[in-house]
């Protein structure tokens, strides 16, 4: 299934969150890349053609994420944690569809870097909501 409960569907409801967080990610590892490039090699970030390492680094920091997600939702953390988190993500989102599109946010900030503030802003917003207000993590895809 494409769209779904995220315990059998490659695309839930948090990609959206993982889509902000890759503009704003993105963007932090753009600027770390580039003043660790200027002070160890005295190359400038203009003058890089590739963005393999920013790549690398924004996907090491998805699939980092997803490892201690995967963790937190087979109970590590307490039985409270793993009830909010709602079973354990289907494979092909986890190491497929959710960092496809923290990589597709990178991008995005690096083409359009004024979407970076708003994005941090809708993200911070979304986890208040969904960790504060709402009784576990899939209860928005439960109203749709």
């Amino acid at each position: 299934m494409l769209w779904g409960f995220k315990t059998v569907a490659s695309i839930d409801i948090w990609t959206l969150e993982h889509f902000l967080s890759g503009i704003s990610i993105g963007m932090l590892v753009m600027s770390i890349n580039s003043k660790l490039m200027l002070k160890h090699f005295n190359v400038s970030s203009e003058k890089i053609r590739t963005s393999h390492f920013d790549i690398v680094a924004v996907l090491l920091l998805a699939y980092l994420w997803e490892t201690l997600e995967h963790y937190l939702e087979t109970g590590l953390a307490g039985a409270t944690v793993e009830y909010w988190l709602q079973g354990v993500e289907f494979w092909a989102n986890r190491l497929i569809f959710d960092p496809l599109v923290t990589v597709v946010g990178y991008y995005l900030a690096k083409s359009y870097p004024i979407l970076v503030n708003p994005a941090r802003a809708m993200s911070l917003l979304w986890l208040i909501v969904h960790i504060f207000v709402f009784p576990h993590s899939m209860y928005l895809h439960e109203i749709f």
